[in-house]
């Protein structure tokens, strides 16, 4: 079932969508904060090969942020380890403490990062946002969309690079082999932390993104978030242009041009989340060294466990020369 352009238009759409002229400042006010205060708790995790931590950070405006830090029992090498941040697809939080647990028992250093007000649909989260919001439709894409300072995806953004400082700063965790991953909402936090602190990951791994050439999106997507963002225009007639104005700041295929680290995509052409062609934005503005994987018959859920391969394969390369 077709849901976007065919394959090959789909992979030239390079859309020149205009950056703010306040980006970087606005970008740089927010993670202009005090330093990140981590508290890390062993937990029982009722497995073997893998050791848990409960983890509490200071998130963007003080707030806790929740994690659990996965380790290796039994590293298959000495020294410290290599890092992946796993950011978490839309309503999903950390779950519990055995259920995230892939990058650990691949030999890495596993920080799973809860969003914050998230965490209620397919998978439990801990942590909570009590950010300001004007009228919204249910859901986190619309709230406080009135403006970029008051929009949720600024607490979101900035939380998930001070995740990144958290696990590039444990002692067991080599701070040059750190990765920032996820699928959905979590490509578009990964890709946020590679725009917006290129110089603290060394990789990303950024499948099926949201929140990329959001207008596109809202005007052709076929499920949920992106609908919740045209209800929302449908009901407040008179606030297209300032919705748009403040995503933005957040949209992934405008940031994506400040993002220098190597990056792996992903790309599903039967996804009616969100539509290949806002996935191809994202990646043809992304300015660093990139690769992306391509499934022609798969929906949102993308490469999955093929994906999962494909990752181990290429970190191996990629992480290689930090070695």
């Amino acid at each position: 079932m077709q849901v976007d352009w065919p394959l090959e238009q789909a992979r030239a759409h390079h859309p020149d969508l205009p950056a703010p002229d306040d980006l970087a400042r606005f970008w740089a006010d927010t993670l202009d904060e005090e330093p990140v205060e981590v508290r890390t708790e062993p937990v029982d995790n009722g497995l073997v090969g893998v050791d848990s931590h409960d983890v509490t950070f200071t998130g963007h405006g003080g707030a806790p942020v929740r994690a659990w830090l996965h380790l290796p029992a039994a590293p298959l090498v000495s020294g410290r380890l290599p890092g992946v941040v796993q950011l978490q697809g839309y309503n999903g939080g950390r779950g519990l403490a055995h259920e995230h647990v892939f990058w650990a028992t691949a030999g890495f250093a596993h920080l799973v990062v809860d969003t914050r007000g998230q965490g209620s649909g397919w998978t439990t989260g801990a942590t909570a946002d009590s950010g300001p919001s004007g009228p919204s439709q249910p859901g986190f894409l619309t709230r406080g969309i009135e403006a970029p300072e008051t929009y949720y995806y600024r607490r979101a953004y900035a939380d998930a690079c001070r995740a990144v400082e958290v696990l590039r700063g444990h002692p067991a965790v080599d701070a040059r082999r750190v990765v920032a991953a996820g699928a959905s909402q979590g490509g578009a936090l990964a890709l946020a932390v590679a725009a917006l602190v290129p110089d603290a990951v060394a990789a990303v791994l950024c499948d099926v993104p949201f929140l990329c050439d959001v207008r596109r999106a809202a005007a052709i997507a076929q499920s949920d978030p992106y609908l919740e963002l045209v209800r929302y225009l449908a009901a407040h007639r008179d606030r297209v242009e300032q919705a748009f104005a403040t995503l933005a700041y957040f949209d992934g295929a405008v940031l994506a041009r400040l993002a220098t680290a190597p990056a792996l995509f992903s790309v599903a052409m039967m996804d009616q989340v969100c539509p290949p062609t806002t996935v191809f934005a994202a990646y043809n503005a992304y300015a660093g060294p990139k690769d992306i994987e391509v499934y022609e018959f798969n929906g949102h859920e993308g490469g999955e466990a093929f994906q999962r391969s494909r990752q181990l394969e290429w970190l191996a390369t990629t992480l290689a020369p930090a070695l």
